[in-house]
């Protein structure tokens, strides 16, 4: 009876001892993410130094592509961080997914006596005729994120996004040993995500796999989610999905999620958001290509103050990409920020 009764003290003393080990260790984790979350993104590498247009700080115009994302907030709350700092003026308005819109904002601007403006395109070729004419009255045009080739355009920030794609793609690769279908949900109405597409495709395809179905969620939350429950539903085994955007990854994770697709099947795409951070540490994502989005604003609204005070700017300033996966999302949970 007392050898019993040792082991039974032995075995409760083993549990609490791991059970304490497991809690220090989940203590550790969150008190590590709590710091990367408080340490918030980089902060500006440069100021640039303000002027007088006019008698006034210089006016700079944004116009993104919608204000749902955190992407687009991210990089507004990039430039503001540089305005704020510099003694410049900004102003938004919301592109609202629509060329059209873009195209009408950035016309008024330049009527509104704005010294430069900031745009990232939803249609890269239909936002030219505007961006020319914002030149030919004067005022530069800086282009974030959408890469517009025009000579209009004064300054180009942003990252190579069909090299993303292929970035992206490797990873999968690694991880599937070459095999197996892939179905995707992009934004067939956006030149990024088709750049994105392309890359990815051009690059998993070379490497064996095979690109099945794919629906367009036009960078809007909610067609992305039902075109991502299609795509689902339709393909009740397919083992691997792509993400083109922000709002294309959120409505893919909640289609798997309702359809309870978590253990079989695997995520990669574009853009963190909590969503896509509950998916890694699921494991189910494995792979987000995360484009630093501050900097991005940070960049942007530097070239458009130079721009604005009649100094040069760089024709073209490259963002680097980096891959978020399960074992390193605790260091990028400021991407969660406004």
């Amino acid at each position: 009876m007392m050898r019993h009764t040792v082991r039974a003290v032995v075995a409760l003393g083993l549990l609490l001892t791991a059970t304490v080990g497991c809690d220090v260790e989940a203590r550790r984790e969150i008190a590590a993410e709590k710091k990367a979350t408080e340490q918030g993104p980089p902060p500006p590498e440069r100021i640039a130094e303000s002027c007088e247009v006019d008698g006034r700080p210089p006016k700079i115009g944004v116009v993104p592509i919608n204000l749902q994302a955190l992407f687009f907030n991210q990089i507004n709350t990039g430039a503001k961080t540089v305005a704020d700092k510099a003694g410049a003026s900004m102003q938004v308005v919301n592109g609202d997914d629509d060329s059209a819109k873009q195209a009408n904002a950035i016309d008024n601007m330049v009527a509104d006596d704005y010294d430069a403006i900031i745009v990232d395109a939803v249609d890269t070729e239909g936002v030219k005729p505007a961006i020319r004419r914002a030149k030919a009255a004067g005022v530069p045009v800086v282009a974030v994120d959408a890469t517009v080739d025009d000579p209009a355009v004064a300054t180009q920030v942003g990252t190579a996004n069909a090299e993303g794609g292929k970035q992206i793609a490797e990873a999968l690769l690694k991880l599937s040993g070459g095999k197996g279908e892939i179905g995707v949900v992009g934004a067939l109405n956006s030149t990024v995500q088709n750049e994105r597409q392309k890359g990815f495709t051009d690059a998993v395809t070379a490497g064996g796999m095979k690109i099945g179905t794919v629906v367009d969620g036009r960078n809007i939350q909610e067609q992305a989610q039902t075109a991502a429950e299609n795509l689902l539903t339709g393909n009740p085994d397919l083992p691997y999905a792509y993400a083109t955007g922000e709002p294309a990854l959120i409505g893919l994770a909640a289609a798997v999620r309702s359809q309870e697709r978590t253990e079989d099947i695997e995520v990669v795409g574009w853009d963190l958001s909590q969503q896509a951070v509950d998916g890694l540490r699921a494991g189910w994502i494995v792979g987000v290509v995360q484009q630093n989005t501050f900097k991005f604003g940070h960049a942007a609204m530097n070239a458009a103050i130079d721009l604005a005070c009649g100094r040069s700017a760089p024709a073209d300033v490259p963002v680097p990409t980096q891959i978020v996966t399960p074992a390193n999302v605790a260091d990028y949970l400021y991407y969660l920020e406004k």
